[in-house]
């Protein structure tokens, strides 16, 4: 209903007649994809028939594939590896900000890393990590007495990259913002890389339940 009613309002500027500004457009786009992202973790629990986690390989399939339909790429030939590990279930609070994270990330790389070229390809890979210490300290101070399982998030591509000087901290777009805030939200740590193209490293932690 969201996307919906964003849709709505980006028509009425298309409709205008002496309209140039893209930029507004894109906002309503981006936008849409966010809402999207949640929408569908909301999808997969309902058809899970009541369960409060949400088993988030196939969720992050059918994110990925719709952002690769979202996006024209002209004569691009952009291929999908995805290499997810099975019955990995995380609750809303962990499936929300990790799915927005993916559907920035991705479309970011749809967007941008393969201006110029004929083709290329993004890779998505999520697996449990090595057990010990937690991610994060704050994270660690909040289950004392806990036992976590940590979870090892990477998105990359083989573009153009990124530039040298670029920094997570200091970027002043609205993605890489939200990118840094919900990994925070996870008490995460991202890294990136920048040999040949672009890779995000996102490492967190989930408390195990008892």
């Amino acid at each position: 209903m969201i996307s919906s009613l964003l849709d709505l309002q980006a028509e009425k500027f298309r409709a205008r007649e002496h309209f140039k500004d893209l930029e507004v457009l894109n906002a309503f786009r981006e936008s849409q994809d966010r809402v999207i992202s949640i929408a569908l973790i909301h999808e997969e629990l309902h058809e899970g028939k009541g369960k409060d986690t949400l088993n988030f390989s196939p969720y992050l399939h059918r994110l990925v594939e719709n952002l690769f339909q979202t996006y024209t790429l002209g004569n691009a030939d952009i291929s999908l590896n995805m290499d997810l590990e099975e019955n990995i279930f995380f609750d809303m609070d962990t499936a929300v900000p990790l799915g927005l994270i993916v559907n920035e990330l991705v479309s970011n790389s749809l967007k941008y890393a393969f201006q110029g070229r004929d083709k290329g390809i993004i890779k998505i890979r999520l697996n449990r990590g090595e057990n010990g210490k937690t991610v994060s300290s704050k994270h660690e101070n909040r289950k004392e007495g806990y036992g976590s399982t940590n979870f090892i998030l990477t998105v990359s591509d083989n573009g153009v990259g990124i530039s040298e000087g670029f920094s997570m901290e200091d970027s002043d777009t609205l993605g890489t913002q939200l990118v840094t805030a919900l990994v925070d939200q996870l008490d995460g740590k991202i890294d990136l890389k920048k040999d040949s193209g672009t890779e995000f490293i996102i490492r967190f932690s989930i408390p195990e339940k008892k």
